[in-house]
């Protein structure tokens, strides 16, 4: 029986580089998606393939943005690396331009049956959709879930997915296994639950399950700090996928991931306009790096 703790979903072997496609949006300001999965998986020796899904001047969190939706490019960019004969170890996805990037996303699985699934079900928070975020997009996402082999939604992401009404991030624990039942139920191999908040307490908790796990739910704890930043999700799903390329079990990454976090988020306060520019990780950057030590 595999549980959170045992569960290695990859092996690291010698000096060898993983691939892993990074398919995420770009921003030109602000910190999340590709501009933190690039160098937080580059910093765990991971060679980063990125598959941009759109073209951002800066994040949505800002008043006035603009987006250009990348769809079009999508199969001739595929087609070239398929042409090349590129090979993967892993597609890692998170935030869509459009519905139709899933379709692109399962072609990628189509090509490379082999490679490791992790799904950043990027949609929404606090119980709302993104501001781009349709919901023919949140539909089609559901497509990401089965086979996923880890899959990292927060309260309000596993809502949409699953149909089970949002109540806030504080959650019991038995609506934490109604949601990871339901989640595994649809096909994800494992599940990471992200962002639980009791009233009163300054503890975040996050929750991990695998399908065949005889129903064990781990929970995962830290610090929770007094303000909330931009772009800390990314950086914990990338966290976790550098954990994962470096050998780790499930629950060390999950660990790892949110210690990443909290310890970027503890030393963004000393940057200007923090609040909106989001989470500053450059300097932690080092934790990653010791993941191969």
């Amino acid at each position: 029986m595999n549980t959170a703790s045992n569960l290695h979903l990859y092996q690291r072997e010698g000096g060898y580089l993983p691939r892993v496609a990074a398919v995420h949006d770009l921003c030109g300001y602000g910190k999340c998606s590709l501009g933190v999965a690039i160098p937080v998986l580059s910093a765990a020796g991971i060679d980063v393939c990125p598959v941009p899904t759109s073209l951002f001047s800066a994040h949505t969190r800002f008043p006035k943005f603009y987006m250009h939706d990348t769809t079009p490019m999508l199969g001739e960019y595929l087609d070239a690396w398929r042409e090349e004969g590129i090979e993967l170890d892993g597609v890692y996805s998170g935030f869509l331009g459009s519905a139709e990037q899933v379709d692109a996303i399962l072609r990628i699985y189509r090509d490379y049956p082999r490679a490791l699934r992790i799904v950043d079900p990027v949609m929404g928070d606090g119980g709302a959709k993104y501001p781009t975020y349709t919901d023919e997009m949140c539909e089609a996402t559901k497509g990401l879930v089965d086979g996923a082999d880890v899959l990292t939604p927060n309260l309000t992401e596993a809502s949409i997915i699953t149909g089970i009404p949002y109540e806030s991030q504080d959650v019991d624990e038995a609506y934490v296994r109604r949601m990871m039942d339901a989640l595994l139920g649809m096909g994800a191999k494992s599940v990471v639950l992200k962002g639980v908040v009791h009233a009163g307490e300054k503890v975040i908790r996050n929750y991990v399950a695998v399908a065949d796990g005889d129903g064990a739910v781990e929970e995962v704890s830290g610090e929770l700090l007094p303000y909330m930043l931009h772009g800390t999700g990314d950086l914990f799903a990338s966290g976790l996928t550098a954990a994962i390329y470096a050998g780790r079990d499930l629950r060390s990454a999950v660990e790892f991931a949110s210690a990443l976090v909290r310890h970027a988020m503890q030393i963004t306060p000393e940057q200007p306009d923090y609040q909106v520019r989001g989470v500053s990780f450059e300097s932690v950057l080092g934790d990653v790096t010791a993941l191969l030590a």
